[in-house]
């Protein structure tokens, strides 16, 4: 398994065909639930098993960039036993009838033997968000610079046009043709303008949306490890 699907394993990011499936066979869910109840999981269920709201704001999580962030702390992976790895031991204990402390603590002695201690798992996360807030101020520059080649351009365009519109209108008789020209090329580009707005806006909310849901996650793991591992 690669560095980004292991990451994939790790964090939980539905998406809309795993989204299906569940809905999809609803009964046998609740057959196996009845067959095998776990109270003890249920009270505190386990952090990778959480599933994080995909919507965060207007925007949703989407594989895309999901896929970017997890590249981006690819290139950036630690030597050795950190966080990532720590979170994989996490993810082996989910399904084991245990408490998340007891699952943390028990993780971390793991962990341990690998020479690992909790300031450095700690650290070792806080290491990925800064890989991910260097990822988000990328992304922030190269919106900047998308929303002024898509739009900036085209709204200087609209201007030109809107005045040839006027001058042309003094000679309506000789240029009614011209000036319909122009003002079919205007409310295409108006349209053309509008589509790239409402796409810079998703494309923007989906990032942030996306951002969130994985430092949303690896913040709460440094809460409970900072709670957990002393």
């Amino acid at each position: 398994m690669g560095f980004a699907d292991k990451l994939k394993s790790l964090f939980i990011i539905e998406d809309e065909t795993s989204s299906k499936k569940k809905k999809a066979a609803p009964t046998t869910k609740k057959k196996v639930e009845k067959a095998a109840p776990t109270p003890k999981a249920k009270s505190t269920p386990a952090v990778s098993g959480e599933a994080p709201a995909l919507t965060v704001g207007k925007g949703k999580a989407t594989a895309k960039f999901i896929e970017i962030m997890f590249g981006a702390m690819e290139k950036h992976n630690l030597d050795g036993f950190d966080y990532i790895e720590y979170k994989e031991s996490l993810k082996s204990l989910e399904k084991m009838p245990m408490d998340e402390q007891t699952r943390f603590q028990s993780a971390f002695a793991m962990a341990k033997t690998m020479g690992a201690t909790p300031q450095k798992l700690i650290d070792a996360a806080a290491h990925y968000l800064k890989v991910l807030e260097h990822e988000e101020q990328k992304f922030e520059q190269a919106l900047e610079n998308q929303r002024s080649r898509q739009i900036g351009g085209r709204e200087k365009q609209i201007k030109d046009l809107e005045v040839g519109i006027q001058q042309k209108a003094k000679h309506i008789k000789k240029l009614t043709a011209e000036i319909e020209q122009s003002q079919q090329q205007l409310g295409a580009i108006k349209k053309e303008i509008s589509g790239a707005v409402s796409k810079v806006e998703t494309t923007k909310n989906n990032f942030i949306a996306s951002y969130q849901v994985v430092v949303a996650q690896i913040s709460a793991d440094i809460e409970k490890m900072k709670k957990y591992l002393k």
